[in-house]
């Protein structure tokens, strides 16, 4: 069984609807992976070499699966770590996410309402989708293909509509079984005097910085486009932009309620936190690709 079989079962759990009724919100997912190339920056920075500093960015692209496998092709030192952070951070959105974006916004952005109008998305358009994005990346990062494919495939099993007991297998079964073994072999790695060190609490603390740089990147980014558009994006819709499906996109309906009892977020979040999933994987195949020329 392959690590890269659970990218099957995420991509089978997830809609892509909310983003191909607003596809620009596309741009959030590209935005959100800015802390994946800060953390690379900081980790060589402290010290680590480039392939162990590529494994500990990673952790930016808030997706566990990603993160493992990553530093597994890399053949970075650290593994154990690098899943504990990612999957701890994960865990940990409805935390670090809130605090993230009040440094960056104000009440009265954070209040900011968006109008939501689903456009019809055809069942061929929900078909076609991974089939084209599948595509698109094998041109942009070749490296990515074999990542986003597994996601892709996972998605068109759910959308294709004749293969309902396949999507719930890859869905549930499948996912979970994956997660366990991966989660047994992991743990068979951490021993003592190789998993508690400096080294992996820094690792912790890059993996918070990683997050935390992806949050005010998709702010900040959002922002950005306010400044060019007439009808105002709600900044933290730009922090859903991360891969943490659909924890963050909770925590943006939340907050905007916080800010007006009467600011419904949800459908835009999930948007952004969809277009994350994507840009977590093709992220995770330019580093593949690109470390070891680097080096």
């Amino acid at each position: 069984m392959c690590l890269k079989d659970v990218f099957v079962g995420i991509g089978a759990m997830i809609d892509f609807g909310p983003l191909l009724a607003n596809p620009k919100l596309l741009l959030f997912g590209a935005a959100a992976q800015f802390g994946i190339f800060a953390t690379i920056t900081v980790a060589t920075l402290l010290g680590f070499n480039l392939t162990d500093a590529a494994s500990i960015g990673i952790i930016g692209a808030a997706d566990g699966p990603t993160s493992i496998l990553v530093s597994q092709i890399l053949g970075s030192n650290y593994i154990g770590a690098i899943a504990v952070a990612a999957y701890s951070y994960m865990a940990l959105v409805p935390i670090i996410q809130p605090l993230a974006i009040k440094l960056v916004t104000t009440k009265n952005e954070r209040a900011i309402r968006m109008k939501y109008n689903p456009k019809s998305v055809t069942k061929r358009t929900k078909i076609l989708f991974p089939i084209i994005v599948t595509f698109i990346a094998g041109l942009v990062a070749p490296a990515s293909i074999a990542l986003v494919g597994f996601l892709m495939f996972g998605n068109l099993i759910r959308e294709c509509g004749v293969l309902n007991s396949l999507s719930d297998t890859a869905q549930n079964a499948l996912a979970n079984l994956i997660t366990l073994f991966l989660g047994i072999t992991i743990s068979a790695s951490m021993q003592a005097e190789t998993f508690v060190t400096f080294e992996t609490f820094l690792i912790m603390g890059l993996g918070l910085l990683a997050f935390v740089f992806d949050t005010i990147a998709g702010v900040l980014f959002a922002k950005i486009l306010n400044i060019f558009s007439k009808e105002k994006i709600n900044p933290m819709v730009g922090a859903a932009g991360i891969s943490a499906f659909p924890m963050s996109a909770r925590v943006v309906q939340k907050m905007g309620l916080e800010a007006d009892s009467q600011n419904h977020l949800l459908m835009h979040a999930v948007a952004a936190n969809v277009s994350g999933q994507i840009a977590s994987v093709v992220a995770g195949g330019v580093i593949i690709s690109l470390i070891p020329t680097l080096l």
